[in-house]
């Protein structure tokens, strides 16, 4: 069975990962990478998870500031399919240093999907 996780872009990783945490309750789980400017905040509230990814040219309240990872067994596979159901690939899946195969690809409305395939399994 698939897993979603639900990713805010943002122009401010730390900041609205500050936030999570302050009003939420959210604790820190993963950053990418460990040291330095941040990429990727991973966070966990309640049982769920949220990730937060620094985006320097995205607008605070722009309507694509968030997209969907959902965990798939093949990356590349799986981008054929979306392709094949009226989405978009924007272009060939890559192994990620934390471990993952990442595909970005697009739903037919636009909404960025973020195809990814552990490679630690």
């Amino acid at each position: 069975m698939p897993t979603v996780q639900p990713i805010l872009l943002t122009p401010d990783a730390e900041r609205l990962a500050a936030f999570y945490i302050q009003v939420f309750g959210a604790k820190q789980t993963s950053r990418e990478p460990a040291e330095g400017a941040v990429f990727y905040i991973g966070l966990q509230i309640g049982d769920s998870e949220l990730g937060i990814v620094a985006e320097t040219a995205i607008e605070p309240h722009s309507p694509t500031r968030a997209l969907l990872s959902i965990e798939v067994a093949d990356a590349d596979a799986t981008a054929v399919k979306v392709e094949a159901a009226g989405g978009k690939v924007m272009g060939p899946a890559n192994d990620m240093p934390w471990g993952q195969r990442v595909a970005h690809t697009q739903d037919p409305d636009g909404t960025p999907v973020n195809l990814t395939q552990n490679l630690l399994k």
